[in-house]
């Protein structure tokens, strides 16, 4: 078999998405296609993405970093979960941690076991037979120790908080270094094939013209090629996520170093905190249906921990997704390709998988449709099912003190979200979609931590003595919380691995 071969790639736009793709490109394909990237620094970047899930740590692995000098060049911290703050009631808070949740007793889950023994008042809050969530209310981090298989210190699992503008610097650094070539310029101009509509070259603002065989749309909610050359179409969900703005402020670091992101839901949407090493990421995402800008500037301004360092950063954007992510010769990745706000920390992340969907469908130069549509699909069911979790956050709620809360959660949702609610509400059974991102320990504890109570438990949990489920489960938390004590506290492990200089 014979077949022609991509060896020009041309990446229009920088920034996390940019620099995240020509890096895992160049560190693939090893010098065998030429990669040029091009952005203009009179644009800028989005850059509020400062929070990640576990999976960035594959990434990171693929590239061989270095996960200390990782942390300092980027100024990071760790991150266990996210704390939601007054999102099912005022008043109440719960942590959706990363990692196992107890133990499973045979083919029933754990938390079967627990709900049965928690209903009758004689089991502790679900975030104490976790490690993880147990670790953040210690404010305590350390990397799992696999040398102990049978211990939960070998169950930590962990992400990062980061300065995005330094992760794309950083990357940017370990692309040239690999041969990637990037050009400064604005994209004008997208030069397309008559009998097909491929693009060939796209041109610049300076004249320059840059030709290519495969074209990656990293240019951010302007989808310079997806979308203003190729109208691939955007599928809108605001009338599920009506949140449409966003402001977003750093501030002076103040208090401890947590080891995870917090989310305080607000009149109109909810404010994001990041703590970093030098500093504290801010932001407040919101519906301007339901607030002015000038309140949500002031409401961010007022909840600050220490002494702001800028004025408030505006961000437009409809929450939704691409119809076609992949159209012709061209691959949106980043923002080009949709967008779901960072309520679980999934931009990054989805930068990520496309990445891995793209490698695992390499084109040849003949670009085949039946890739194209497979990698569509892929990109569709990703995208459909975190849509449905995010949804899940803002419905499932018993706030009713807004205008914005009770849309929320009045609202009509999509069939599939329907679905599993109503199981867990019935039987408290979670199963998770094929290879959707979020585990069934996730919908779990946004569930529960947001005021869903299943009516039953699964009926196996009764061929199991209850005299030995107490015993079991105080077990598993006795355990967690002496792990939880010998760790070092956040601050502690940092300094003495990678703290800046």
């Amino acid at each position: 078999m014979t077949h022609s071969q991509i060896r020009d790639i041309v990446i229009v736009g920088g920034g996390t998405a940019g620099w995240m793709t020509a890096a895992a490109l160049s560190k693939v394909l090893g010098g065998y296609a030429k990669i040029t990237l091009v952005e203009s620094e009179e644009i800028g970047i989005v850059g509020v993405g400062e929070a990640t899930i576990p999976m960035i740590k594959l990434y990171n692995q693929a590239l061989d970093l270095d996960e200390d000098d990782f942390i300092r060049q980027t100024r990071g911290s760790f991150k266990l979960g996210i704390e939601f703050v007054d999102w099912g009631r005022k008043g109440e808070s719960y942590i959706h941690g990363f990692g196992k949740i107890g133990r499973d007793l045979g083919i029933v889950s754990f938390h079967h076991y627990w709900l049965k023994m928690f209903a009758q008042g004689k089991a502790a809050p679900l975030e104490q037979y976790s490690i993880n969530t147990a670790a953040c209310h210690d404010n305590r981090f350390m990397r799992a120790t696999l040398d102990r298989p049978n211990s939960p210190l070998a169950d930590i699992a962990y992400a990062y908080h980061f300065d995005a503008a330094l992760y794309a610097r950083f990357l940017r650094q370990y692309a040239e270094r690999r041969g990637v070539v990037r050009v400064e310029g604005r994209v004008v101009h997208a030069q397309q094939r008559g009998e097909d509509g491929f693009i060939t070259a796209v041109q610049l603002d300076n004249g320059q013209s840059l030709e290519g065989q495969l074209f990656i749309d990293c240019s951010g909610f302007r989808g310079l090629l997806i979308e203003q050359t190729l109208k691939a179409g955007y599928e809108d969900w605001t009338h599920w996520l009506p949140c449409d703005r966003a402001l977003a402020v750093p501030c002076a670091s103040a208090g401890p170093l947590t080891p995870y992101t917090r989310s305080t839901a607000r009149e109109a949407g909810w404010q994001w905190r990041i703590p970093l090493q030098h500093r504290t990421g801010n932001g407040y995402v919101y519906s301007s249906a339901h607030i002015s800008d000038d309140e949500a500037a002031a409401t961010l301004l007022a909840n600050l921990d220490g002494e702001a360092l800028a004025d408030p950063k505006p961000l437009r954007f409809v929450t939704g997704k691409r119809r076609k992510f992949w159209d012709k010769n061209v691959i949106a990745i980043g923002l080009s390709s949709g967008f779901m706000e960072p309520l679980e920390s999934t931009s990054i992340h989805l930068i990520q998988s496309s990445i891995a969907r793209l490698t695992a469908f390499f084109p040849h130069a003949g670009f085949d449709p039946v890739d194209i549509a497979t990698f569509n699909a892929h990109a569709d069911f990703e995208f459909d099912r975190i849509r449905d979790f995010l949804i899940l956050h803002y419905h499932a709620t018993d706030r009713d003190d807004t205008p914005f809360w009770n849309q929320c959660r009045t609202m009509a949702i999509p069939d599939s979200l329907q679905q599993r609610m109503d199981l867990f509400r019935s039987s408290g059974r979670i199963f998770r979609d094929a290879n959707e991102m979020f585990a069934e320990v996730s919908w779990l504890q946004v569930m529960h931590g947001q005021g869903m109570r299943p009516a039953s438990y699964h009926p196996l949990v009764d061929v199991y003595p209850e005299a030995k489920i107490g015993p079991y489960l105080d077990n598993i938390r006795g355990v967690i919380h002496a792990c939880v004590q010998s760790m070092p506290t956040h601050e502690q492990f940092i300094a003495a691995n990678c703290a800046i200089g």
